[in-house]
């Protein structure tokens, strides 16, 4: 999926912004999407490009521009312009808005300004979001609309669901994953049109991460059950509501207001000494995480209390170890009950590919534990690259990088490709090449990373300008960009102020 806010690199973080918008960074440099890299084809030539599109946004005008800053749509239009995958040269156009009643039309262009994808009443994106609630748009395929029903075409144009359904949304955390909706039945069906689950039920959910995991149905009467990724029943439709927490053939439902924990052949495991259930354990205790009075315990599945519920959050990240939260302050104790960090932080975060822990201090420093709990580096987490393998951290206004070995690495380890390579000498940042030459002299205040699209920010005198690959300056230092969180350059444009949406600014 492509977020509505996307970073593909990792734009300055202008570090007089840290302190009032903390959460924000936290869940920018954790879940910051990287640029897949994939090739796409010219619909009309059949050429193959890896170019990239951008929204801008100039005297109140949207447009488009590619990554080396160039106009592909010059701004002309009212409405932002719509960009589902910047790998391809698919923009979806607004226009003829009427905000009173509420009604627009869109069409789709290409990179040439020709309208294409003719023939329907309406085309749009389908927005989706990340665990996090961060606005996404789904890569693959786009919603149309004809005679006042919905199908899905890909990013060439062909129809891979026929417009014939009264409504198709995304399933909200899910990947290529569409709620359909036909003759008031929903039902499931991919990115590729296949029909996962028939539209027959009076509502649906995917109970996991993915189809894969099985489905959360409800019937006509309003009772809910589960099928599995065969359509095979493995909970009957008779509870009134069912969670998605479910590990080893176990399952929580609600039935006469209450919650329980059942197996897959309907029956009770686990019926009281609790509020609720939050979470099924995957160790050999077999045991629950569960919440009373607003406080967080353990219990086994006997209804054995394990661990008191004392806590204000429990969250196990290994098995038999739990990330916890007294008060105000996060650690982490074990089955056991023992104290493995202690309760000093104030948020701890367990990254399960990496099998690392990020805990912030009070200081907003991010140190980092290996999955033995021992203190490896720490600094300000700038990124979490785990596609790449590694961790890239602010240490006295320096970047370090780091493989999830916690073996440092160069930038030009990480990035073979770049051509210049952020130095800092006597307070001032300059760039080098791979072999230490120095390519832009050390005269700015401040600097960021070359980008993937060759260019890299630097600031002077209060202001923010830019560079290319080869350290001309494109934009002199012009720009006063205190205001703004993140800070990055597509030629003569910079990154807008609002982070809940994609476009580049230029005076």
């Amino acid at each position: 999926m492509s977020r509505g806010k996307r970073y593909d690199d990792e734009p300055k973080l202008n570090m007089k912004k840290v302190f009032a918008v903390i959460i924000a960074i936290v869940v920018i440099v954790m879940f910051i999407f990287i640029i897949k890299g994939l090739l796409t084809k010219d619909e009309s030539s059949g050429k193959i490009t890896s170019e990239s599109y951008f929204s801008v946004y100039k005297d109140n005008k949207w447009g488009v521009i590619n990554s080396t800053g160039n106009y592909v749509t010059d701004p002309s239009y009212a409405e932002m312009i719509v960009i589902p995958n910047n790998k391809a040269g698919v923009f979806i156009v607004t226009y003829d808005t009427d905000y009173e009643n509420g009604t627009y039309k869109t069409k789709v262009i290409n990179e040439k300004n020709e309208e294409i994808f003719k023939g329907y009443e309406k085309i749009e994106a389908i927005t989706n979001q990340d665990k996090n609630g961060n606005l996404l748009y789904e890569e693959n395929v786009l919603k149309v609309q004809k005679n006042e029903r919905f199908g899905l075409i890909n990013l060439n144009g062909k129809e891979v669901l026929k417009p014939e359904y009264e409504e198709i949304v995304a399933v909200l955390g899910i990947e290529n994953s569409f709620k359909i909706k036909k003759d008031g039945k929903y039902g499931i069906v991919d990115n590729e049109g296949k029909i996962v689950v028939e539209a027959k039920y009076a509502d649906i959910d995917i109970l996991g991460k993915d189809n894969k995991s099985g489905f959360i149905v409800k019937d006509d009467s309003g009772k809910y059950g589960i099928i599995d990724y065969s359509k095979n029943k493995v909970l009957e439709m008779k509870y009134d509501s069912i969670e998605k927490i479910y590990k080893n053939d176990l399952y929580v439902v609600v039935s006469e207001g209450k919650q329980k924990l059942v197996n897959r052949n309907g029956e009770d495991v686990l019926i009281t000494g609790f509020d609720s259930i939050k979470e099924i354990l995957a160790s050999q205790e077999n045991a629950v995480i569960f919440e009373k009075a607003n406080k967080y315990g353990i219990m086994n599945l006997t209804g054995e209390v394990i661990i008191e519920a004392n806590y204000d959050l429990l969250k196990e990240s290994k098995m038999g170890i739990f990330i916890a939260k007294l008060g105000q302050k996060y650690g982490i104790i074990n089955i056991q009950k023992e104290e493995k960090l202690p309760f000093e932080y104030t948020s701890i975060v367990y990254n399960e590919k990496a099998d690392i822990y990020i805990a912030e201090d009070d200081k907003f420093n991010s140190n980092i534990f290996n999955s033995n709990l021992e203190s490896k580096v720490s600094g300000i987490l700038v990124e979490l690259n785990e596609t790449k393998g590694y961790l890239k951290l602010r240490v006295d206004d320096n970047y370090k990088y780091y493989n999830f070995k916690f073996e440092e690495k160069q930038e030009s380890d990480i990035f073979p490709n770049r051509t210049m390579f952020l130095s800092k000498k006597d307070g001032k940042y300059g760039y080098t090449d791979k072999s230490g030459k120095v390519i832009v002299d050390y005269i700015y205040n401040d600097a960021t990373e070359q980008n993937d699209y060759g260019f890299a920010a630097v600031k002077k005198d209060g202001r923010w300008g830019s560079i290319d690959r080869k350290g001309n300056v494109i934009q002199e230092p012009i720009y006063n960009l205190d205001d703004y969180l993140l800070i990055d350059f597509i030629g003569r444009w910079h990154l807008g102020l609002d982070i809940n949406m994609n476009y580049y600014n230029q005076i």
